[in-house]
């Protein structure tokens, strides 16, 4: 059985993109997004709320795929993807400067117990729960909350990829305020040419939606029953990678509109293997074909939102009411 770097070196021939493959990913995706965005303009009000759903679905899948970008696993060269994934980050409030800097830091400290929580939610251990103050176990409690991720279009992205960038440097994340400017004209602009319907069904409703699937999808990646975190002296990439990251199964429809994130702990072992090939990866190599899995279904996702805090002595996930 290989491990560590002999195991990440195994992946390594999967990591190299298709640039046809890639390229028909990006325009069916943006096509199919474009399609289901007008379907929610012209068509009667009673199959709004269907295509506004369709949207939210495949401006997931975008998103997924504009992550992939950032990792340089696909179209790495090309000028062209280049300007059309930063357009996209900043449609979908997760500006390319804040959200490669912050997701990099993520994948290179994974499950550390002693490191800043940038790009994650936050941990804390029993101990550090109770020497904490009242406050900062306030924001920690906050931070965690099952309704943080389901309201994650204002949380996790307004405030969390535009606004408090901004604010704490101006300079570097100025994309951060153009989103936010886009974002809000793009609003009024819809709702001046159809009104409320136009403004909740084209833009704010598909964008509430993919946010809260996709913050609950990072989530529950790394929040999980079977999850260990380390400190930070026996942390090792490989390990993180597969103690520490999901496979999510789900039907195959949505993991095509999830882009094949739930693959998770082989995006972790290597990030620069395309999307469309995780599941190819884990076919072929048998260390990675036993993971550690969550699901879509709804006792997992509460089983998963009842994870609070670190308990070092038995090695897991505790809920507040067992400290």
């Amino acid at each position: 059985m290989r491990e560590g770097k002999d195991l990440i070196l195994a992946t390594k021939e999967f990591a190299n993109d298709f640039k046809a493959r890639s390229w028909w990913c990006v325009l069916s995706t943006g096509g199919l997004l474009i399609i289901a965005l007008a379907g929610t303009l012209i068509l009667p009000l009673i199959l709004k709320p269907f295509f506004s759903i369709l949207a939210a679905l495949l401006l997931l899948r975008f998103f997924v795929i504009y992550h992939d970008h950032q990792h340089n696993a696909i179209l790495p060269d090309s000028k062209l993807a280049d300007v059309l994934m930063t357009l996209f980050g900043i449609y979908a409030l997760s500006p390319s400067r804040v959200w490669k800097s912050s997701h990099n830091y993520h994948h290179n400290h994974n499950s550390k117990l002693r490191t800043a929580n940038i790009g994650s939610f936050p941990i804390m251990t029993k101990e550090q729960y109770f020497n904490c103050s009242k406050f900062d176990r306030f924001k920690y409690y906050v931070f965690r909350h099952p309704l943080l991720i389901f309201f994650g279009y204002i949380f996790v992205f307004v405030l969390g990829m535009c606004v408090f960038p901004f604010l704490n440097n101006p300079k570097k994340h100025y994309d951060s305020l153009l989103a936010i400017i886009v974002h809000i004209s793009v609003a009024i602009l819809l709702f001046y040419l159809g009104g409320w319907s136009a403004m909740m069904f084209t833009h704010i409703m598909p964008i509430f939606i993919a946010s809260g699937i996709g913050s609950y999808l990072f989530y529950a990646q790394h929040n999980f029953p079977e999850v260990i975190h380390i400190h930070n002296a026996g942390w090792t990439y490989h390990g993180a990678a597969l103690q520490s990251s999901s496979f999510i199964k789900m039907p195959r429809v949505m993991h095509w509109f999830t882009a094949n994130i739930g693959y998770h702990h082989i995006h972790h072992l290597n990030s620069r293997i395309p999307f469309y090939r995780l599941p190819e990866v884990m076919k072929k190599i048998p260390e990675l074909q036993v993971p550690k899995t969550t699901s879509l279904n709804p006792m997992d996702i509460f089983r998963c939102l009842q994870l609070h805090v670190w308990d070092s002595n038995s090695s897991r996930m505790i809920r507040y009411n067992e400290l």
